[in-house]
């Protein structure tokens, strides 16, 4: 039996917030903060949620970090994070780009984002140890389902 690659709620929640705020996401920050430190950066994690239990919907709840630094300042660049946080909140209220079909990596099938939502007030993260600024969204919820080949 050959097993197909199948979307995963990470591969998809990168790939939805890559149309909101660039190339500036992954699971993990860049080790070079001056690569990011012009435009901040998102990290992602599956914190929860619960799958269809009879039609192909899935309904991750996904936690996000907004994260800024200054290499130049040991001021953290606080706007500069939560600016990417409300890019987010007001992506989720951009009814007319939803749904809409976000790429997968090579080999796996796309897929159709029908809704995103959070939970709960993106919220302010202090006392980091290198200076950086973050801001926290608890609960970004994104609808979606494989878009059948």
């Amino acid at each position: 039996m050959i097993l197909r690659l199948r979307p995963t709620p990470e591969l998809v929640a990168t790939a939805w917030l890559k149309t909101v705020v660039g190339d500036r996401v992954a699971t993990t920050l860049p080790k070079d903060n001056a690569s990011w430190a012009a435009s901040g950066f998102c990290t992602l994690v599956v914190a929860g949620g619960s799958p269809n239990l009879y039609v192909p919907l899935r309904e991750p709840a996904i936690g996000v970090d907004c994260w800024a630094n200054n290499p130049q300042s040991q001021k953290p660049p606080w706007n500069k994070a939560a600016t990417l946080a409300e890019a987010i909140q007001a992506a989720c209220y951009d009814h007319a780009q939803i749904p809409q079909i976000v790429p997968m990596p090579a080999g796996y099938p796309a897929a159709r984002v029908l809704s995103a939502y959070t939970t709960g007030e993106h919220r302010r993260i202090p006392d980091d140890p290198s200076s950086y600024a973050r801001y926290s969204i608890p609960g970004l919820v994104i609808a979606w389902t494989e878009v059948p080949s």
